[in-house]
């Protein structure tokens, strides 16, 4: 058992008066390209960090919830089995929404209390929420003895942050922090949930890939993700497709022109070009090819800053000073 994991089995010990029946875990992630295609039935190719959330967590006789995050000091937070979007908020949320999620979709839970403890930087993109999310999923289906895959308890935790938290994300943060292995990108089609694990190993080559947190603010609550997956859908709709996934790079000179809006023809190049990206990164990793991905980087960057219009001055700075320094290839991401 590592460090971090005793701490927190002491501290449900000192909190709860016994032991935990055990110490669950989930990482973060950082996606290396594909931005803003999971919502879009696209690909992406996210990695797995060492960074992440711990769950230690035991059975109890209650029927209800105890959980403390050690990274919110206080009394433990307390809801009942039967919770309901709406009725816990802040981040007992996720907590809460895992186990809606799991008992709507006809799980049975006893009462269980929950010590937590992440070290993903919140805010930063790296998908602290899902990475908590999984690892109380993981324990709660551990602990009675539920039987979903991986996959289906990915989705779940989907659901608890589309539909409790209220966060409309994809599907991508809860599938690499449930699938990701060590030293992989996890190829996710989120259309088919079909994963594939690409290897990757930059030190065999002399390279590093840096994770850079800029400290820019997180935006996601007012309301920007929401809007862009909203001009998705509706673009999707007008062009009568399913998704945006249907539409190839090639057929961009014949679809962007039947969008009488600018930005919605932005929005959806963005996604197809995005998606091509992907594809082509994965050919160039499974060849070997390390050092190619580097360009496909940069141009997802200047794609989301100039099509898709995410990006702030402290991204575009930090993307600017990389490259200038020697790297092969820089964006942003989260």
């Amino acid at each position: 058992m590592s460090a971090r994991a005793e701490t927190a089995a002491r501290v449900f010990t000192e909190t709860f008066g016994r032991a935990p029946d055990g110490v669950w875990s989930a990482p973060g992630r950082v996606n290396v390209i594909g931005e803003h295609t999971d919502y879009n039935d696209g690909f992406v190719l996210p990695m797995a960090l060492p960074q992440g959330v711990l769950a230690a967590a035991g059975r109890s006789a209650e029927p209800r919830v105890r959980v403390v995050s050690r990274q919110e000091p206080g009394a433990p937070e307390r809801f009942d089995l039967t919770v309901r979007p709406g009725a816990v908020t802040g981040w007992p949320s996720y907590v809460a929404g895992v186990v809606w999620s799991l008992r709507s979709a006809g799980f049975d839970l006893g009462g269980v209390d929950l010590v937590v403890d992440g070290d993903v930087p919140a805010g930063a993109g790296l998908s602290s929420s899902a990475a908590l999310e999984c690892a109380v999923a993981g324990a709660l289906a551990d602990l009675f003895d539920l039987d979903p895959d991986p996959g289906e308890l990915a989705r779940l935790a989907q659901r608890a942050e589309n539909d409790f938290v209220g966060m409309p994300c994809g599907v991508m943060d809860q599938m690499a922090s449930m699938r990701c292995t060590a030293g992989h990108l996890l190829f996710l089609d989120t259309r088919s949930l079909a994963t594939d694990q690409v290897p990757f190993d930059p030190g065999a080559r002399g390279r590093t890939l840096l994770v850079v947190d800029t400290r820019a603010p997180h935006r996601l609550v007012d309301g920007e993700y929401a809007d862009r997956r909203r001009a998705c859908e509706k673009a999707a709709s007008l062009l009568n497709v399913r998704s945006l996934r249907e539409i190839s790079t090639d057929a961009l000179p014949e679809m962007l022109p039947r969008l009488a809006d600018e930005t919605q023809r932005r929005r959806v190049r963005h996604v197809v070009t995005e998606n091509e990206r992907v594809l082509r990164t994965v050919e160039l990793l499974r060849a070997g090819e390390t050092d190619g991905i580097g360009p496909l980087l940069s141009a997802s960057h200047a794609s989301l800053r100039d099509d898709y219009e995410v990006t702030v001055p402290e991204l575009d700075t930090a993307v600017e000073a990389a490259l200038g320094a020697g790297a092969l290839g820089a964006r942003m991401t989260g």
